[in-house]
């Protein structure tokens, strides 16, 4: 080939070549194709629930399986320590006094989450997910309120806790002459009488894999929040594990929902989804310790659900995506639950609400490039109060409660703390030292911050 014909060949190439270069397009690569996103959420579910944080007796091998191919993390917090508020700031990206949704809603509730909040469905939906809500929802249960007037394609599950009917729990009086629990799919109430609670788990895996096998042979990416009924009491587990783990039947139903997390990962494999799909995995709140061995455990925390102590409100958090999340790693970096919303709405290359105060904050430089994230920086709520508070390492409590030693739901003794108690929670991660008369400047400088933010957060109206 002679020099001329090597030249008319080699020139159309670089015309082409700078076009691409000034109009930004790319020769070779397309934009990479958007991740199916699957949040697994655990109910009522401690710290130390699962033998990769620590516990002795319950076996979690899908579980730990995904911890070791992806990040675990020690410092995850969630927005409150009873269901609905959890919920509603993990769904939403904010503290759930800015939606008003601070208190437990029950069967009778005229309450929802309020129309006008985007939620990780609404967000996901339009940056062209399809998007399902399997289990429990608890975010309202007239029809206004389900999951498909909030961002979701097909919803299936029960609208609030399992112990909220005098079918399931016959002793619990507050529930006397409401109904049996109605298991939707959609808005219709597929069940007559009460549903089998022993088959919950199974029935959410089913619809659960469904989803995602109906997804699998389409071009647009999902969107799965699959939100377990248990370990909230009353426990029930199917007969594959009920009678199985060593720790009695809490643990049957802890192994079962890891059972269900095998299934989404062998089902994820098998239809060549795996390597595009992040995997998250939490819970709702701390232990109900109150039910002694129906409740579980908050691993090296002090209380559990409804209190304003760690155990309350940090939970486990395991992310996995594999060839992006670095697998084998557990990191120290702050986060909370509502981190997720603009984290995977960012991931989707969808559009966070920029007309509202998002509380979350994007966790990329952390699950992708295992940096250290923020300085930790949490307001603890009961119902619409802010009770304590922490920054960096250090935390004050103006008020608390001890629920484990209560014998009924709502009868909890607040003590109000004057000065504040004070814990370094790095040394002190069971909250046992009271450190505030060593650094008084810390309590005044912690109490000025929580009136910062109470002076600065609007509420929203009160969902009841």
């Amino acid at each position: 080939m002679d020099d001329s014909m090597r030249t008319s060949l080699i020139r159309p190439l670089l015309v082409i070549a700078a076009l691409c270069a000034v109009t930004g397009l790319a020769v070779a690569a397309e934009k990479p194709a958007q991740p199916n996103i699957v949040i697994i959420l655990a109910d009522d579910m401690g710290y130390g629930d699962l033998a990769c944080y620590g516990h002795p007796t319950i076996a979690t091998p899908n579980l730990d399986h995904m911890a070791a191919e992806g990040m675990k993390l020690t410092q995850f917090y969630v927005a409150a320590s009873v269901c609905t508020p959890s919920r509603a700031a993990l769904l939403t990206g904010r503290y759930p006094i800015r939606s008003g949704m601070t208190q437990v809603l029950i069967p009778k509730s005229k309450g929802g989450l309020p129309a006008t909040e985007i939620t990780l469905g609404d967000a996901l939906k339009k940056a062209g997910y399809a998007t399902a809500c399997i289990g429990k929802w608890h975010l309202g249960s007239l029809k206004e309120h389900l999951p498909l007037n909030h961002g979701f394609d097909y919803y299936f599950g029960l609208p609030y806790s399992n112990d909220m009917s005098p079918w399931a729990q016959p002793t619990n009086h507050t529930f006397d002459g409401d109904p049996p629990h109605p298991l939707y799919r959609n808005f219709e109430v597929i069940s007559r009488g009460e549903p089998d609670q022993s088959q919950l788990t199974r029935w959410y895996t089913d619809e659960a894999l469904k989803f995602i096998r109906t997804q699998a042979g389409k071009k647009k990416p999902f969107f799965l929040y699959l939100a377990h009924t248990f370990p909230h009491v009353p426990l029930a587990a199917s007969g594959q594990y009920k009678g199985k783990s060593r720790r009695g039947l809490y643990g049957d139903t802890v192994e079962e929902i890891d059972g269900s997390c095998g299934e989404v990962f062998k089902t994820l494999k098998e239809l060549g989804l795996d390597d595009n799909t992040l995997v998250m995995f939490t819970s709702d709140n701390g232990p109900w310790i109150g039910q002694k061995l129906d409740g579980g455990s908050p691993g090296p925390f002090t209380e559990g659900k409804v209190s304003t102590w760690e155990g309350g409100f940090r939970e486990p958090a395991i992310f996995r995506w594999p060839g992006k999340i670095p697998a084998g790693v557990t990191t120290r970096a702050f986060a909370t639950a509502m981190d997720l919303l603009p984290t995977l709405v960012g991931l989707a290359g969808g559009e966070v609400p920029g007309d509202r105060e998002i509380d979350g904050v994007d966790l990329a430089p952390v699950l992708f490039k295992n940096e250290p994230g923020r300085e930790p920086l949490m307001f603890y709520y009961f119902n619409a109060e802010v009770w304590a508070v922490r920054k960096g390492p250090w935390k004050i409590h103006l008020k608390t409660v001890y629920p484990a030693a209560s014998k009924k739901w709502g009868d909890w003794p607040v003590t109000e703390h004057n000065p504040p108690l004070l814990f370094n929670v790095d040394e002190d991660p069971g909250e046992k030292y009271n450190v505030a008369e060593a650094h008084p400047e810390i309590v005044a400088e912690l109490a000025k911050l929580i009136e910062q933010h109470k002076a600065a957060t609007k509420p929203g109206v009160s969902q009841k």
